[in-house]
């Protein structure tokens, strides 16, 4: 498969590239409304083409799908102009700013016959499924997930994510892992309580703590931030023990990961060895195209969590707990 890229975002650059290029796909063409900076990436990573418009890569017959790390506010913009074209879309996390927003992106997608998939890529390591799996095969009932996810932005820091008009803030940035792996371990919520604080009063949450609950009685409380120094982990307390992993999303491609978990008193860890998620997301993005299975981060896991996310800032807003909407 034959990737364009949307952009030199750094996230793109540093770690959805190289995937892309350490797997059995290609990058064929990369865009940025700086045509100098597009020329400079793909020379890096000897990409074929270079486009100073977003619109004339996607103009490119020879490419099968495009990756999208775009501001959070122009993701629905761009998914729709990449099905336009008959590609299929990789799009970065969270896919949209609504679930209606969401949900009317997979309609467009699937009105065109192409594949659109979030690129939660922490979901594709190996730490994260043997979690997932300790979780549901050796584990009892799970009542209690903890998980966070925060890091401190430099003080006065001119950056995306702190602008409201590009759907910025902790929610919707590191706050998406900290939800989603909640809901990884305890399925959907019923209800949201959440509180959210500006501490730079620029227009967008830059804390946020929330507790998901659940009519079982289980609950999960979830962090996200830009004010406090980096963790990212995830606790799953059950009837009869517990698990831990940190860290546990963006974790080093080069670097060793482990979780630890205690079961009837037995406490086990297990170390994984190095894992790119980026390029274990890339292929099955690919599989997932070529042979028309749906893929792990599908349309009903995109809409669920993204009706979880309306309601933390629904509760945030109104001050007290607010229902899931289904």
């Amino acid at each position: 498969m034959r990737f364009g890229i949307i952009s030199t975002a750094d996230i793109g650059v540093e770690s959805v590239i190289p995937g892309i290029v350490a797997s059995d796909h290609e990058v064929g063409a990369i865009a940025s409304r700086d045509e100098a900076a597009a020329e400079s990436v793909a020379d890096r990573f000897d990409v074929e083409s270079a486009y100073g418009g977003y619109d004339a890569m996607l103009d490119d017959e020879s490419l099968d799908a495009v990756y999208v790390p775009l501001p959070n506010g122009l993701h629905a913009e761009w998914i729709r102009a990449a099905a336009d074209a008959g590609l299929h879309v990789l799009c970065e996390k969270p896919l949209t700013g609504s679930a209606e927003e969401t949900a009317a992106a997979f309609d467009y997608c699937e009105e065109r016959g192409v594949t659109l998939m979030e690129a939660f890529m922490y979901r594709f390591h190996p730490l994260t499924e043997r979690a997932a799996e300790v979780v549901d095969e050796e584990l009892g009932e799970v009542r209690a997930v903890t998980s966070a996810f925060t890091f401190r932005m430099p003080d006065g820091a001119e950056d995306i994510r702190l602008d409201p008009d590009l759907d910025g803030g902790s929610v919707l940035d590191v706050g998406t892992y900290a939800v989603s792996a909640a809901r990884l371990f305890l399925g959907e919520p019923d209800r949201v309580y959440a509180r959210t604080h500006d501490g730079r009063d620029c227009g967008v949450d830059t804390e946020m703590a929330g507790v998901l609950e659940y009519d079982s009685g289980a609950s999960a409380r979830v962090q996200s931030g830009f004010e406090t120094p980096l963790t990212q982990y995830y606790r799953v307390e059950t009837t009869d023990g517990w698990l831990r992993a940190e860290p546990t999303f963006d974790v080093d491609v080069e670097g060793e990961t482990s979780l630890t978990y205690a079961v009837d008193g037995r406490e086990v860890t297990e170390t994984f060895d190095p894992a790119d998620h980026y390029r274990l997301e890339v292929e099955h993005f690919a599989d997932c195209v070529a042979s028309g299975e749906t893929p792990r981060v599908d349309r009903e896991e995109s809409v669920n969590h993204a009706r979880v996310l309306d309601a933390v800032f629904r509760s945030a807003e109104r001050g007290e707990p607010v229902t899931v909407e289904n």
